[in-house]
C-alpha cells in the first residue's frame, strides 16, 4: 500500500517486506473488458489522449537510451487488477471518465464511470468538508477541546497527554497523538460495533481502543481513530445520523450524486457496487466489508464524483465557487498544520515541480484509490481499483501526469543496466529471509529473479556487480559479502530508510 500522505494510499508508511508481499504477484490469464459500450465517448482529439495514457503507464525507474512503457491491459493483467476506473480533470473541467475491466469477474459486470468502489481513506477527505462546515457556521471551533462538543462520550485524557488539550484541528490533521491507525472492516454477517464500542475497543469492535499514545501537537501521527472521534462529534453537535449529514451537507451540494458514506450500502445501490479482490485475484468474502468508521474508511463513490470534489475545492480556492466552503474555509483546510508536516486538514500538501497539489490515497480491504488535485492549474486526476494491490494506480497517475504536461511531477530515476557474469550471479542465489517472509532467488538464464512468500517471480536489473533493481519496486538494492567474499544479505534503501535481508545458511 502506499503512503497515505504519498498513497497509497497511497492508501501508509509500510515496511520493505510489505511492500515486497504487494509488488511480486504474478502474471495469470485474465480477461479484461475495454472500451464497454456503456462508458462515454470523447472527441477525437480527447480520444487521442485517452489511447496515449492507456499506452504509456511506466514506474519509477527508467532504463537510460530506452523507453519501458506498458499497456493498461498489460499492467492489469500483471498485477491481478479485475478493474480500474480513471476520471482526469484538466483545465478546472472533467477531459474524460472511463472504466476498465470488470467490477464483479464472476458476474461478468463491467466496471462503467457509474461503477462505485469504496474510497477507503479519502473518505476523510470529504469528511474534513463536513467538520468545516460545522465550523463556518460557527457551531465548532477548530482549536477548542474536543471534550466541548462529544456529548454521547468522553475523551479520556490521562498522564500521557500531558495536560495538552485535542483539538478538532487535531484530529484532522493527524496530530492529536492518538491511536489506530486503520480499520479492517466487519464482514457480511458479522454484528457491527456502535461507534462508542469502537472508541473503547469493546466487542463486538475488532480494533484496540483510541487512547493517546503521545502528547497532542508534537508531530504527525496517521489516525483513523482520531478521524472517527471527530464522526461522533458531527452527530452528537448536529442530531443527525452520519451519513445523512454528509450526503445533505457535502455531497449533494458539490453534486456528488452516485455517492454515499451508509454502512451497510443501501440495497438500491448493490448492482452499482464493485466486489473487492485479493492480490492474488481470489474475491472478498461476501464482495466487501462494512466499515461503521464511516468518516475514516466508510464513503462509497467513483472517480467522476470525485473528480466534482476535486474541482470544487480547485474553484473554492481561487474564491470561484463555495458550494460548502467558502474560498477562507477552503485556504485553512489546505493549510498544513505546520512546517513539518504536509498534513492538512483531511488531505495531503505535495509540492512538485514548483506546484501544490492537494491529494489522499486510500486502502479498504479489496479497494485501493489516489487523488491529486493541483492548485495551480485546474488539473488533476482519481484512480480507484477493486484489489488489494494498488500499485497501477501510481502508473497510471505517471502516465496521466506526462500526456498532459504536468511539469516535473512524474520525475523518474534513470538507470544504466550492466550484465553480470553467471558464475557472479550464481553467489546470490539461494534462500533468503526478512521478518515472516520467505525469498526466495533463482537464476534463469543470464538473470538472476526473486520471489516472495511463493508468489511469482520478478527480475532483478543490475547496474553494477552487486547493485540492482526491479522496476515493480520503488527500492536500490544492494548484495552485500563477507570479508570472504561470501553473500550474506541484501541491503536495501526505501524512501530514506535502510533494510536488510538476511540469507540463510
Amino acid at each position: 500500500m502506499i503512503n497515505h500522505h504519498k498513497k497509497y494510499n497511497m492508501a501508509s508508511l509500510k515496511s520493505f517486506h510489505q511492500i515486497f508481499f504487494t509488488g511480486l504477484l504474478a502474471f495469470f490469464s485474465v480477461t479484461v473488458s475495454f472500451g464497454q459500450r456503456n462508458n462515454p465517448s470523447f472527441s477525437p482529439a480527447v480520444e487521442k489522449d485517452i489511447k496515449n495514457v492507456e499506452n504509456s503507464l511506466s514506474g519509477w525507474v527508467q532504463i537510460a537510451d530506452s523507453t519501458n512503457h506498458w499497456s493498461l491491459r498489460e499492467r492489469m493483467k500483471y498485477y491481478k487488477v479485475n478493474g480500474v476506473s480513471i476520471a482526469v480533470i484538466h483545465h478546472y473541467s472533467l477531459e474524460w471518465a472511463r472504466g476498465y475491466g470488470f467490477a464483479d469477474s464472476l458476474e461478468q459486470r463491467p466496471v462503467t464511470t457509474h461503477t462505485l468502489f469504496q474510497a477507503a481513506s479519502i473518505s476523510k477527505s470529504l469528511h474534513a468538508i463536513g467538520v468545516l462546515n460545522l465550523v463556518q457556521s460557527g457551531k465548532i471551533d477548530l482549536d477548542e477541546d474536543i471534550n466541548k462538543y462529544l456529548k454521547s462520550w468522553r475523551f479520556p485524557y490521562d498522564t500521557v497527554a500531558k495536560k495538552k488539550i485535542i483539538t478538532i484541528r487535531n484530529l484532522l490533521s493527524h496530530t492529536a497523538g492518538l491511536t489506530v491507525h486503520g480499520f479492517p472492516g466487519y464482514e457480511q454477517g458479522d454484528t457491527i460495533p456502535t461507534i462508542v464500542q469502537i472508541l473503547d475497543g469493546k466487542r463486538p469492535a475488532n480494533t484496540s481502543k483510541i487512547r493517546s499514545q503521545f502528547a497532542p501537537g508534537l508531530r504527525f501521527e496517521y489516525s483513523g481513530g482520531g478521524t472517527t472521534i471527530s464522526q461522533l462529534i458531527v452527530t452528537d453537535i448536529t442530531g443527525e445520523a452520519y451519513d445523512q449529514y454528509q450526503s445533505k451537507n457535502v455531497l449533494l451540494p458539490m453534486g456528488m450524486t452516485e455517492s454515499f458514506y451508509s454502512q451497510p450500502p443501501p440495497a438500491d445501490k448493490l448492482s452499482l457496487l464493485a466486489a473487492g479482490y485479493r492480490e492474488n485475484g481470489e474475491q472478498i468474502k461476501g464482495k466487501f466489508h462494512i466499515y461503521p468508521e464511516m468518516a475514516a474508511a466508510g464513503l462509497w463513490t467513483n472517480p467522476s464524483d470525485l473528480a466534482k470534489y476535486i474541482m470544487e475545492t480547485q474553484l473554492s480556492w481561487e474564491g470561484k465557487s463555495s458550494k460548502v466552503l467558502s474560498g477562507a474555509m477552503t485556504k485553512i483546510r489546505l493549510t498544513p498544520f505546520d512546517t513539518s508536516t504536509n498534513a492538512a486538514l483531511g488531505v495531503f500538501i505535495d509540492k512538485r515541480g514548483g506546484k501544490t497539489y492537494f491529494q489522499h490515497g486510500g486502502a479498504n480491504e479489496g479497494f485501493r484509490c489516489q487523488y491529486y488535485g493541483s492548485l495551480d492549474s485546474g488539473d488533476g486526476i482519481a484512480v480507484m481499483v477493486n484489489s488489494d494491490n494498488g500499485a497501477i494506480m501510481q502508473e497510471i497517475i505517471n502516465s496521466v501526469a506526462a500526456v498532459y504536461g504536468w511539469k516535473d511531477f512524474y520525475k523518474p530515476v534513470i538507470k544504466k543496466t550492466v550484465l553480470v557474469p553467471n558464475h557472479i550471479l550464481d553467489t546470490y542465489t539461494g534462500n533468503y529471509a526478512f521478518n515472516n517472509s520467505s525469498i526466495v532467488i533463482n537464476r534463469n538464464g543470464d538473470h538472476l529473479f526473486l520471489s516472495q512468500d511463493n508468489n511469482a517471480p520478478v527480475q532483478l536489473d543490475f547496474t553494477s556487480d552487486t547493485e540492482f533493481f526491479m522496476f515493480e519496486i520503488p527500492a536500490d538494492c544492494r548484495f552485500v559479502k563477507n570479508e570472504t567474499g561470501k553473500t550474506i544479505s541484501i541491503s536495501v534503501t526505501q524512501n530514506g530508510n535502510q533494510f536488510s535481508i538476511m540469507k540463510k545458511e
